[in-house]
């Protein structure tokens, strides 16, 4: 998640299919939708927005995390004046601007929350160094708008060999499975060799199952995960060959699994996940083969659904299918964008999750951080500049 922007005006080399590729056009030469982005909340700032999203309780709340570790709530209604702090996790959040791929980084409500009063949280730890724990904790039986500060229960603790590439999307698939993101462990070329070692949780995306726990664990690992019962792998993984996810989501229509993967040298890809599939990281970026022991052919990995290079930007950030209905234009098409270069696109996906038309979304180019869903499918984004703030979507 670097912490630079560059300009407009780029050329633009876009995958549009799994095979061809749409190369030599300026950005403002795309096919762009007729669509706006407008502000969304203008009353509300929340420091460095990483999670929007509601708690499925038909509640129609809207639930905003920042990265230093305090989750604010408010009423989806655009001329809401203020929110109020669901959870303050601040004091046992390690975050600093320069290491700014730590902190709080995911946050999900159990699928049953209005039984339960769980949710979870991935956030990097300020008492041990380069730790990232996934937590459970509850409401506070009085008060649905704040969270009980001593319901803490730890599921799991990942050292991380450096501070950058922790990924930490969290989200439940419509298996009711909780899916975690995770980086190759940071620096530069997978120096652990990290992604192609079923060894290692590190860039992988697991799933695993909050509901019951297996033996020495406070979690159980799902019977049908792929890899169960192979010897030296960690049966938690669910896929795996990812540098650092960035962010990950299931399309609540299909319960298909998308996955941004943040490039090094020069490729930033969108997947589609599988369970057991190897998406190529550190043999492949996106396509193409890395590094000197890199794999010419895809073999048994799996090729993203979309590609772009980095004369286009330099550090993807995934979105969601958009499953609302307030914006026609954007139906059925996944939103996603640059960090860097600020570009936000819309891309037509087959019946069988393949890559359409890559439609440009005309816009201010800031960083987007982030991308998130109400309760109604409709899809919020935000920033870090100006405050925090967030934007949303609207037909011309």
């Amino acid at each position: 998640m670097p912490t630079t922007r560059i300009t407009s005006g780029l050329l633009i080399l876009l995958a549009i299919s799994t095979s061809s590729l749409l190369s030599g056009l300026n950005a403002d030469e795309q096919a762009t939708l007729p669509v706006e982005v407008e502000i969304a909340f203008p009353n509300i700032r929340v420091n460095r927005p990483i999670v929007i999203t509601h708690a499925g309780d038909n509640s129609n709340r809207l639930f905003v995390a920042s990265q230093l570790g305090k989750i604010h709530v408010m009423d989806n209604d655009q001329e809401v004046a203020e929110t109020t702090i669901f959870f303050d996790l601040e004091a046992k959040v390690q975050y600093a601007d320069k290491m700014n791929e730590e902190g709080l980084l995911g946050f999900a409500f159990h699928p049953e929350y209005r039984k339960t009063g769980h949710f979870f949280i991935y956030y990097t730890i300020k008492d041990a160094a380069r730790t990232s724990v996934i937590s459970r904790f509850t409401v506070s039986k009085d008060d649905p708008n704040k969270a009980d500060p001593a319901s803490e229960v730890e599921l799991m603790r990942i050292k991380q060999p450096f501070w950058n590439h922790n990924g930490g999307t969290i989200a439940f698939g419509h298996d009711g499975y909780l899916y975690v993101g995770l980086g190759d462990g940071g620096k530069a070329n997978d120096p652990f060799k990290n992604g192609q070692n079923l060894g290692t949780l590190h860039g992988s995306i697991l799933r695993i199952d909050v509901d019951r726990h297996d033996a020495g664990k406070a979690y159980a690992i799902p019977r049908d995960n792929p890899f169960v019962g192979v010897e030296g792998a960690r049966a938690e993984i669910y896929a795996y060959g990812f540098r650092n996810v960035w962010r990950l989501s299931f399309d609540r229509k299909t319960g298909s699994l998308f996955a941004a993967d943040v490039g090094q040298d020069i490729w930033e890809e969108i997947n589609v996940v599988v369970k057991g599939g190897n998406y190529g990281w550190n043999l492949r970026e996106a396509r193409h083969k890395f590094g000197a022991a890199g794999a010419d052919e895809a073999g048994d990995m799996i090729d993203p659904i979309l590609e772009y290079n980095h004369t286009v930007g330099k550090s993807i950030t995934g979105g969601h299918v958009y499953r609302g209905d307030r914006v026609k234009a954007l139906a059925g098409k996944y939103i996603y964008a640059d960090y860097v270069s600020g570009i936000m696109w819309a891309l037509d996906l087959t019946k069988d999750n393949q890559a359409g038309t890559n439609y440009t979304i005309p816009w201010s180019k800031l960083p987007v951080l982030t991308f998130g869903e109400d309760e109604d499918g409709d899809v919020y984004f935000g920033t870090h500049l100006s405050g925090g703030r967030l934007y949303r979507f609207q037909d011309k």
